[in-house]
């Protein structure tokens, strides 16, 4: 799993074994797949009854149903509301997944995910008490400029609006040093957490290891100190 996937999955409680996703789109259909790849038990629903029929033929879910999730009955009756995670992926329809969302809490689910399409999107499922809120397209523009301008982080992990966790490559200047001189946290404000190794990663690193340049490290700080890495 990269580190930007964490941003989502970061949010869902770890002592939580089940989760039911409405929408089996895309972004749904992968929510399924990489919930239930690593041994939870899925339930997938779509208004759509190919969708949910495809989604048990790809063996993307443990369960599936096809229902309207902006029934509050047809949420109770499909045993929506005793999960204690809902994930709803139907964010290109915006009214279907705001009522839904609304559904949700007040059929007492405690923790709604939920996929939004805009920024106007966003504000409506937080204000309908969407507990987390996914917005893919912006994130992944962002991402894309980050990559543009700063073509020698691999990936980015955002702790805050502040203060990430990013995988990049070794820069020129560091070949050849070892940790303890690189003095990451007296130049930079950085603390190292990792190092690629025979294409494996040392976690906490042993200072006296020597970087190669093209090889990737790992490190957590302020956005700003990250940006005075020489890359």
């Amino acid at each position: 799993m990269s580190l930007s996937s964490l941003g989502f999955f970061r949010s869902l409680r770890k002592d939580n074994q089940q989760f039911a996703v409405i929408g089996l789109g895309r972004f749904g259909r992968a929510v399924c797949s990489s919930l239930h790849s690593m041994g939870y038990q899925v339930l997938g629903t779509d208004l759509d009854e190919k969708r949910v029929s495809q989604a048990l033929t790809d063996q993307l879910v443990s369960h599936a149903v096809q229902l309207d999730s902006t029934e509050p009955a047809a949420l109770k009756e499909g045993g929506i509301l005793e999960f204690d995670t809902v994930i709803v992926a139907i964010g290109n329809y915006i009214e279907e997944s705001i009522i839904t969302t609304l559904n949700l809490k007040e059929g007492k689910v405690p923790h709604v995910v939920a996929k939004a399409s805009s920024e106007v999107h966003v504000k409506l499922l937080k204000r309908v008490g969407a507990d987390h809120v996914i917005y893919p397209e912006h994130e992944a523009g962002c991402a894309l400029a980050r990559s543009l301008t700063k073509p020698a982080i691999l990936d980015r992990f955002d702790l805050d609006n502040e203060n990430s966790i990013v995988e990049l490559i070794v820069p020129d200047e560091f070949h050849g040093k070892t940790i303890a001189e690189l003095k990451l946290r007296t130049r930079y404000g950085l603390n190292m957490l990792a190092v690629s190794h025979d294409g494996k990663f040392e976690i906490n690193p042993d200072p006296n290891r020597r970087l190669s340049k093209g090889s990737a490290m790992v490190v957590i700080g302020s956005n700003k100190d990250i940006n005075r890495l020489p890359i």
